[in-house]
């Protein structure tokens, strides 16, 4: 053994690790979009999916107390933006279709789940609605701008 000796808070973020962490994500513009700044920070076992892979890995080997600012590429991020993604529906097979707009957030049952799928209306016309299922981040460059409070073994 060479004496040296793990301390729990030399412990880097990588698989079989908790993190508890403040970020943001800004847009490559600087426009913030999502954070936990002004609450309570995020806490994860990493790979339980609750980070997206390509954030996961941009702060493995960070340690606590590390402050950091990663590009994320769209690839990395929220993935890239899928034209199979963007379905034209039949207007009746909405039942406030008077109340449509783009840009609405609609939420849909999701097949084969009890959960729901939200999409975003992009085009509303006399007898379809476009609806683009994507993640509204997908295909955009991002900063995550990441703060590491604590990790600790899972």
């Amino acid at each position: 053994m060479s004496g040296l000796i793990a301390r729990q808070g030399d412990l880097a973020v990588g698989a079989g690790t908790r993190v508890t962490l403040h970020f943001s994500i800004h847009l490559a513009s600087g426009e913030e979009v999502d954070s936990t700044r002004r609450g309570k920070p995020a806490v994860f076992v990493v790979g339980d999916g609750n980070l997206p892979t390509g954030f996961e890995k941009a702060i493995y080997g960070l340690r606590s107390g590390d402050d950091e600012r990663i590009p994320i590429a769209p690839a990395d991020g929220f993935g890239l933006r899928e034209k199979a993604n963007i379905r034209t529906l039949p207007r009746a097979d909405f039942p406030n279709a008077a109340d449509l707009v783009e840009g609405m957030m609609i939420a849909f049952a999701a097949a084969g789940s009890t959960g729901e799928l939200p999409g975003v209306v992009t085009t509303v016309r006399a007898d379809t609605v476009e609806v683009d299922f994507n993640h509204p981040l997908a295909g955009r460059d991002l900063v995550f701008d990441v703060t590491i409070l604590g990790v600790e073994a899972a």
